[in-house]
């Protein structure tokens, strides 16, 4: 008798950003979906970036008017989707008249504000600021006394990947983690995928249609796994950033120009921190090797110097991460300026085939609804895309309708006993998911073993119950940025406490 394989409509492999959203958006149209991730979520390059959710001010320079459009329509859904872990974000953009006129910059922004404006109204128009007497000039160089203020937003990357996994768990897809995807095997009908774990298990299902969504791993996959040829490939770019100690401590992120034309932010980080980023090279190790260098660390600190009155310097930095971008390959174009936007390479030869090449974090939705748009069909699936509904919201965002704000002083009013950063951190980090975590304590021992910083035992046991976590680094830095405020003695207990 023939084996029988546990079946699905849509094997997805790969857990960043664009696989977990298109495991969602396949759910959601009740098609059966299995996704593997050969780490964590978000373990590579959807947790390495600027965390920003825009447009792309600086495409515009480029001629990329329908990505910019693309990407400013997406940020509009994803504020209304996400309020707790998404919110609008100003930038100060300080002139400098020899690189880049200000009639340039004014036309730029004017062309933002309108390609931009949809229902995201709390998201202010562009406008001339006199940084003089502004509270964003403080911190600055006096040399800069005028510059431009306009909106885009901040997103916690690596949450943004974990509430898509979670929405698509709730809508019935099954998500494993540290779970690699071996071999595939293609028939006119149906693939076939082995799957092994870390710890060795080996596990044979079928699936009628199969999405590579391995980021910087995608042509190795058909290379390797698929054994596939493909005519796309990919270029890596590597993109560092810093973590320093908070430079200031108004609300507002900056847009540096530098002298060789790229663009390099400093954003309020994690309440009193400062992210510094983000590089542009050319990377060709493995993706999972990439680290920041000395030179790009040096590159950073001098390019927010040229700006900020106080000098930063390599010992000021207290965190950084880095992460490959798998851009659409474009020999002639500077690392800065190759597309941000993806590729859908769709193979109906046989079982279906998709390919995602390229993307950005803030497009992920549209792409999973393009390409379930010709997944579903292909698989007999008549159903419409529904993520972009204005009452379609991720998980823990059932508070939407009143306000992100309304939504904290209830948590401070049902809560009391919670220390206010920490209050702000379950608000902003879980939404509504913040009982889950909290259940029936009625004071801060009831939230059990304390490792180190405001982590308690009861958050732990929900990441491990609900979230995928399995490690320290799971928890620390992708399901928060603790990290940032643990030390080693407190990590230890965390570990001990997992194990």
């Amino acid at each position: 008798m023939a084996q029988q394989h546990e079946r699905f409509d849509i094997l997805v492999v790969g857990g960043g950003i664009n696989g977990v959203a298109i495991a969602r958006d396949a759910a959601g149209r009740g098609l059966s979906v299995l996704l593997c991730e050969q780490d964590d979520l978000a373990a590579h390059t959807s947790s390495a970036s600027s965390k920003l959710i825009h447009g792309g001010l600086r495409y515009l320079e480029q001629y990329e008017f329908a990505l910019v459009a693309k990407a400013l329509a997406e940020r509009d859904v994803v504020l209304n989707s996400a309020p707790h872990i998404v919110r609008p974000l100003r930038f100060v953009l300080p002139h400098e008249p020899h690189l880049r006129p200000e009639w340039m910059i004014r036309a730029a922004l004017l062309l933002y504000d309108n390609l931009g404006r949809r229902r995201a109204h709390s998201l202010i128009h562009s406008r001339r600021v006199d940084l003089r007497e502004h509270v964003a000039g403080a911190p600055l160089k006096p040399q800069f006394d005028r510059g431009f203020i306009y909106s885009d937003a901040w997103c916690d990357d690596a949450r943004l990947v974990v509430l898509n996994a979670l929405d698509a768990a709730a809508h019935g897809a099954q998500v494993l983690t540290r779970t690699r995807c071996t071999r595939v095997r293609r028939t006119a009908a149906a693939w076939t995928a082995q799957l092994r774990t870390t710890a060795g298990e080996e596990r044979e299902v079928e699936a009628r249609a199969l999405v590579n969504a391995t980021g910087p791993w995608a042509a190795k996959f058909l290379d390797d796994v698929a054994h596939l040829p493909h005519a796309r490939t990919l270029r890596l770019i590597k993109g560092s950033h810093i973590v320093v100690n908070k430079l200031y401590d108004h609300a507002y992120a900056y847009t540096f120009q530098q002298a060789d034309r790229r663009i390099v932010f400093a954003i309020p980080f994690e309440r009193d921190y400062t992210l510094i980023g983000t590089t542009d090279t050319e990377f060709s190790d493995s993706p999972e090797s990439v680290r920041i260098d000395a030179g790009e660390i040096d590159y950073l600190c001098a390019a927010a110097s040229r700006y900020f009155a106080r000098a930063i310097t390599p010992s000021d930095v207290v965190w950084s991460y880095s992460g490959v971008r798998p851009l659409l390959e474009d020999e002639n174009s500077a690392a800065a300026d190759v597309t941000r936007d993806y590729l859908l390479d769709r193979d109906d030869s046989a079982a279906p085939l998709l390919n995602v090449f390229g993307g950005k974090i803030t497009t992920h939705r549209k792409l999973a609804e393009e390409a379930l748009d010709w997944l579903a069909p292909a698989l007999g699936n008549p159903r419409e895309a529904w993520t972009a509904a204005e009452d379609v919201r991720l998980p823990g965002a059932d508070f939407a309708d009143i306000g992100f704000d309304a939504f904290l002083h209830d948590v401070i009013r049902r809560y009391p006993w919670l220390p206010s950063g920490q209050a702000l951190r379950y608000a902003r980090s879980y939404g509504t998911r913040i009982d889950a975590i909290i259940g029936a304590a009625r004071r801060l021992d009831d939230l059990g073993e304390n490792p180190g910083a405001d982590l308690y035992a009861a958050e732990v046991d929900y990441l491990v119950r609900e979230e995928w976590a399995r490690s320290a680094d799971d928890i620390l830095w992708r399901r928060s940025k603790l990290g940032l405020r643990i030390d080693a003695r407190a990590r230890k207990r965390l570990e001990a406490y997992l194990a």
